[in-house]
């Protein structure tokens, strides 16, 4: 008895044990699964698409709004300042036996440049001038640099040879009796724009001027320039 009631009490010690089975998955869930999740990655594409697309046209419209208003290009202004003779340099050329002559002059040019951009022009700058559609002299232009929506002046040394005036010898004459003589000078400086100090790009300066000097007071008496900027 005393056994068998022992062998009751250890069977009662001893506790059942379960053990849960992990649901089933169909393939039902599966494949809806994949679906709620490629739509998901689909909604982010569709939105990075769109965030991307909105910035870009916020780009373009500022960009066209700065190319209408800073960034377009306005002409310069030019007008000559003075005019100064640095030299003289006759030259006897053989077996001709003829005498040349050439006239250097210092002219300084104030140039206004009305754009929110400076121009920073190096070496390459020159001008031509003309007596009645004939070539009698040109000029190297200094380096320099033109402020933005400032003034500078452009200082040259330009060379005139007499002997060019032969072909025109007889209207040359004349128009120094009748006091003044009409000149033409093309001029084009290659440089850089600096535009807020950011976008830089490669311009070219042209200047068409119709210069008439007084011989009596050796000067300009009057000027008539058309400026222009190509970018």
């Amino acid at each position: 008895m005393a056994s068998t009631a022992a062998a009751g009490n250890g069977s009662g010690s001893i506790l059942p044990t379960h053990t849960t089975a992990p649901p089933y998955r169909t393939h039902k869930d599966a494949d809806l699964e994949t679906t709620a999740r490629r739509t998901r990655r689909r909604r982010c594409l569709c939105c990075c698409l769109l965030v991307t697309l909105v910035v870009l046209l916020l780009l373009a419209i500022t960009l066209l709004v700065l190319f209408l208003t800073v960034l377009r290009v306005r002409d310069p202004t030019t007008h000559l300042v003075s005019t100064r003779l640095i030299g003289l340099s006759p030259r006897l050329s053989f077996p001709a036996m003829s005498l040349q002559l050439n006239v250097t002059l210092l002219i300084t040019v104030a140039v206004h440049n009305p754009n929110p951009a400076s121009f920073t022009y190096a070496t390459g700058g020159h001008t031509d001038l003309t007596y009645r559609g004939a070539h009698v002299g040109d000029a190297d232009i200094d380096p320099g640099r033109i402020p933005s929506r400032g003034d500078g002046n452009v200082t040259m040394a330009l060379t005139l040879q007499a002997d060019r005036f032969a072909g025109d010898l007889t209207q040359l004459v004349g128009d120094v009796m009748a006091g003044s003589v009409a000149l033409d000078a093309s001029t084009r400086i290659p440089g850089r724009v600096a535009i807020l100090g950011v976008f830089k790009r490669h311009a070219v300066a042209y200047s068409d001027c119709h210069l008439v000097l007084g011989v009596t007071e050796m000067g300009v008496r009057s000027q008539q320039c058309s400026d222009r900027t190509k970018l």
